[in-house]
């Protein structure tokens, strides 16, 4: 009928970023203004499993054995995932795909939904800029609060301004060396799906090592120019 619209599928992202460039608290900010599902793969896998689904059974399976759960197991139970109603404003896929060979079975999927990847974003960060942040991290034992050597400090060394206590936590991997392994890693093993959706026209590069409220924005600007 002539002036009717098409009803317009769901969004799906994709966040790109190497640990510690912002990906988990961009997709909470995303989920809380645009009621957006992030879906993560290892979640996906402990739901179904749980909830006993035939792709969760074959997972289950496949998992007691010490095995590696297929791709096409994967994408069987994200096709279960995307149908339920909590999915219906839009998704962030949170760790898949991984490899080129994922990112062409989900492509398949969404064929099949009538979606596409709205937006693959890639967040771009200084890697050594990215090794200091990291391996200057600690928290409070006591309490939880989360300081930094350079940029959060606290006022006596050793004491958490916060409850006063003394016991300060740095997290095993989180030293330059390991660090700095991990960002290596992180480029080698993405870099094939920058290429990929940069050649599918769905990639935007956001610059991830300024303030999070301005990152939250430059992010609602590729949507918004996505969904145009």
């Amino acid at each position: 009928m002539d002036g009717a619209k098409t009803p317009q599928a769901a969004p799906v992202l994709i966040l790109l970023g190497p640990p510690g460039a912002g990906k988990g608290t961009q997709a909470r900010l995303l989920e809380e203004k645009n009621g957006f599902m992030q879906l993560s793969t290892g979640d996906l896998l402990r739901a179904a499993v749980a909830a006993g689904t035939p792709a969760g059974r074959e997972a289950k399976a496949v998992m007691e054995a010490g095995n590696l759960v297929s791709d096409d197991i994967v994408i069987a139970i994200l096709r279960d995932r995307l149908a339920e109603p909590d999915c219906a404003a839009g998704v962030i896929l949170d760790g898949f795909p991984r490899t080129t060979v994922q990112a062409e079975a989900l492509d398949t999927l969404l064929t099949e939904t009538g979606q596409r990847i709205d937006a693959a974003i890639s967040l771009e960060v200084d890697d050594a800029a990215m090794v200091e942040r990291i391996s200057g991290r600690f928290t409070c034992g006591a309490c939880g609060e989360g300081y930094h050597d350079s940029f959060k400090p606290t006022a006596r060394p050793g004491i958490c301004d916060n409850c006063g206590g003394t016991d300060m936590k740095r997290r095993a991997d989180d030293n330059a060396e390991t660090v700095a392994q991990r960002l290596e890693a992180y480029h080698a093993q993405t870099a094939p799906l920058i290429d990929y959706y940069q050649s599918k026209g769905a990639l935007s590069r956001v610059p991830a090592m300024g303030p999070i409220d301005e990152i939250a924005a430059q992010l609602d600007t590729v949507l918004s120019q996505r969904a145009a």
